[in-house]
């Protein structure tokens, strides 16, 4: 789940991998979002908008683009081990 960011309105959202067992670190409306849509390890950040509504909907694109680390792995051709270095 490498990084992603994403818009709605005038709210950012920054999402990024946690290691295995940190749990989702975030507050408001990007925590909420994070939680039902089955997230496990995740950091999340707020940024320009205080708008619990753009916040979530700018996490759900943010989930939307999220991709998992063994496709990351064979688009760049490499094992999945090695993405942890």
């Amino acid at each position: 789940m490498p990084r992603a960011d994403a818009d709605f309105g005038a709210a950012r959202v920054m999402l990024r991998p946690a290691c295995p067992g940190f749990g989702v670190i975030a507050g408001g409306a990007v925590r909420v979002v994070l939680e039902m849509a089955g997230v496990e390890n995740a950091l999340g950040k707020q940024l320009r908008s205080k708008n619990p509504l753009n916040n979530a909907r700018a996490t759900i694109k943010a989930t939307q683009m999220m991709r998992q680390f063994k496709d990351v792995a064979e688009e760049r051709g490499i094992p999945m081990e090695e993405l942890w270095k």
